[in-house]
């Protein structure tokens, strides 16, 4: 499947995706997740959070403020999504950072399986059982790269999963076939809230595109990407405020002339 297909699938079929994310970055997720073409639901509650995941066409977890409950209601939500067959998508936000992240992350992966992990290089190093630092890791050297590729690789063969290492160069793997995504620009790191949103796209693409969950991830990353270059150059000179709404801006006037035409990867 092709990265214009995806991004058309997405647009005719208009996902349901349940989100259990952070509260930092939510609104920005159900802007995401509406601008590429999806519906977000934000449902975190015991009480319902199984069954918005049995409505739904994907489901997404998100770490970043975490808390006993929140992941109480994450296993509950993603053996619901389990069951169903729909896929999960898992951003381990700040992994690494303290034992009781590290723990939770770990009984999630232990309870649910994860269609896609997506995260930073330190925070997937900690997922695969590597040392990580959750600041300063370089992966744009190409030394960083290989092993960043390299622990991507087996985190992908051990769960089972497509992995996504979100960076210079974004890397998704299977565990076979890996490939490079080369689109972006750097200040999208200077915006709280840009890998979250990353998480919530791939989550809306694999949700349209669940037959072919590498495709969909490649043409995520790659809208992901291409709609920070165009935004960082229409508003970057006003300052990231603007950049930050020209993100999302960008996320919603994205086409397949545009992805097929600007998307750009090379083999890992």
């Amino acid at each position: 499947m092709d990265t214009a297909e995806c991004l058309k699938r997405v647009r005719e079929r208009n996902p349901l995706v349940h989100h259990i994310t952070n509260y930092v970055t939510v609104n920005d997720c159900a802007n995401a997740c509406l601008a590429v073409g999806g519906s977000p639901v934000m449902a975190d509650a015991l009480e319902e959070a199984a069954d918005m995941s049995g409505i739904s066409d994907a489901l997404v977890l998100n770490i970043g403020t975490l808390n006993a409950d929140k992941v109480k209601a994450m296993i509950l939500a993603g053996k619901a999504a389990n069951k169903k067959g729909i896929p999960v998508i898992f951003d381990p936000v700040g992994c690494g950072a303290t034992s009781f992240r590290n723990r939770m992350a770990e009984e999630l992966l232990k309870q649910v399986h994860m269609a896609v992990i997506r995260g930073n290089v330190s925070e997937i190093q900690s997922l695969a059982g590597k040392d990580a630092q959750t600041k300063g890791v370089d992966a744009g050297t190409t030394s960083g790269l290989d092993e960043a590729a390299a622990t991507a690789k087996a985190l992908a063969l051990r769960e089972k999963c497509i992995v996504i290492i979100s960076g210079a160069k974004d890397i998704i793997t299977d565990g076979n076939t890996t490939i490079l995504i080369t689109n972006g620009c750097p200040e999208m790191a200077q915006i709280t809230g840009s890998g979250c949103m990353c998480t919530t796209v791939v989550g809306t693409f694999c949700a349209a595109c669940s037959e072919n969950l590498f495709d969909a991830s490649k043409a995520a990353m790659m809208a992901m990407g291409i709609s920070g270059e165009k935004a960082w150059a229409a508003y970057g000179v006003q300052g990231l405020g603007h950049f930050h709404m020209g993100l999302i801006d960008y996320l919603g006037k994205i086409d397949e002339e545009m992805i097929a035409k600007d998307g750009h990867f090379e083999n890992g």
